[in-house]
């Protein structure tokens, strides 16, 4: 993992094309700008371990009453 110190406004670049900007940082927060190819999926991480529980609760076979 890469760990680096940016200050709000300064910009982090990944490939030629997303940027990621520290847009303000607050006691307990970190806010990003993110840009990048409309095609590219961006999603918070929480989301993608819910919808994977969401699935495995619907594969399991229903238990016999």
């Amino acid at each position: 993992m890469l760990v680096l110190s940016r200050k709000p406004g300064e910009r982090i670049l990944i490939g030629d094309q997303v940027q990621i900007t520290i847009v303000r940082i607050g006691p307990n927060t970190v806010r990003l700008g993110i840009d990048a190819p409309r095609d590219m999926n961006i999603v918070r991480e929480e989301l993608c371990v819910e919808k994977s529980e969401e699935n495995l609760v619907s594969t399991k076979p229903a238990s016999p009453r």
